[in-house]
């Protein structure tokens, strides 16, 4: 019951008043520490953004607001930042910071911008959603990976027109 009780509260508290939705096959809380821990195809949704992982773990203050997220085990996601730019991605673990509206991506991290045609590939990658700003690290032995989708230039297009005629 307590539970359940934990969970009508802390739903009803979310960011903004949007409202944040968290599937999964076990959960947990204590309420005076303010964790929640959620187990076993975990899916949160919040307006257009989507989160999946294995294992996610919810920490909030004393008003019962979430404070930060943390993703565990084959994380995926769906993001749109104030910009409207769209990022769709995966990870082994992702924090969120709702407050600065921050995600820290880390290890084996794919991230792409949909609606730019932009590719981050690295270890640990900080998207700013408000800002609309990203920063990578590559691994000790593996650099950063951006691939742009670059259009073709018209002299291009002419030589390959030529060419084939």
């Amino acid at each position: 019951m307590k539970q359940r009780i934990f969970l009508t509260i802390f739903l009803a508290a979310t960011l903004f008043s949007q409202e944040l939705q968290v599937k999964a096959k076990l959960f947990n809380a204590d309420q005076k520490a303010g964790i929640s821990v959620f187990e076993g195809n975990v899916n949160i949704i919040r307006g257009s953004d989507e989160l999946n992982a294995s294992k996610v773990t919810i920490y909030t203050n004393s008003k019962q607001e979430p404070t930060k997220f943390i993703a565990e085990g084959d994380a995926s996601f769906n993001i749109q930042t104030l910009e409207g730019a769209v990022y769709t991605g995966k990870a082994q673990k992702v924090v969120y910071l709702p407050q600065e509206k921050e995600y820290h991506f880390f290890k084996e991290v794919h991230l792409k911008q949909i609606n730019e045609k932009k590719e981050i590939i690295g270890e640990e990658v900080v998207l700013k959603t408000i800002e609309g700003k990203a920063y990578a690290k590559g691994a000790e032995k593996e650099p950063v990976i951006m691939i742009f989708n670059m259009p073709e230039d018209k002299k291009s297009e002419n030589k390959k027109k030529d060419k084939n005629d």
